[in-house]
C-alpha cells in the first residue's frame, strides 16, 4: 500500500536513524523531500543531502541524508516534527510566521517559491504550508 504521507514518513526515517546512531538514511525521492532536505541542509541540521538515480532501474530515484552530529556524538538535530499533514493542511501567511524556541529552530513552508526556510520565507515576504518545524 502507497503512504498517503511521504514527509512524514521520511521524518520519521530521519528520527529512527538518528536513535540508532546511523551516518546515513537513504529515502525515496520527490522534490517536496527533496526541497525540505536542502533546507536542513542549509540550516545545518544535515551533514550532506545527495539524490542519485538507481543503476538498474533508472526511473527510480534516492536521497541519501547524511546526518550530523556534535563532537560529543550527539545528534545536532534534537526533533523534527510534522505540522501540516494531508488530512489538516497548515497554512500561515508571513506576517503570522512564528519563531521557533525563538529564532534557534526552523520552520520549512512550502511556499510558490520552492521550499524555504521560515527566515527565507520573511526575507522573500512570502507565506505558504508549514511543513514541519526543526530544533
Amino acid at each position: 500500500m502507497a503512504s498517503t504521507d511521504p514527509v512524514g514518513d521520511m521524518i520519521v526515517m530521519i528520527k529512527n536513524a538518528y536513535s540508532r546512531r546511523h551516518r546515513r538514511v537513504t529515502v525515496p525521492h520527490s522534490r517536496l523531500k527533496e526541497g525540505v532536505c536542502r533546507v536542513l541542509f542549509s540550516e545545518g541540521y544535515l551533514e550532506d543531502v545527495r539524490s542519485e538515480t538507481d543503476e538498474k532501474r533508472k526511473e527510480l530515484k534516492y536521497l541519501h541524508l547524511y546526518l550530523k552530529y556534535d563532537a560529543e556524538g550527539s545528534p545536532v538535530l534534537t526533533e523534527l516534527r510534522r505540522v501540516s499533514r494531508p488530512g489538516c493542511r497548515i497554512y500561515r501567511g508571513v506576517e503570522r510566521l512564528g519563531k521557533v524556541l525563538d529564532g534557534l529552530g526552523v520552520s520549512v513552508l512550502s511556499t510558490s517559491k520552492g521550499v524555504l526556510s521560515d527566515r527565507q520565507a520573511r526575507k522573500s515576504r512570502v507565506g505558504g504550508e508549514l511543513l514541519c518545524k526543526a530544533w
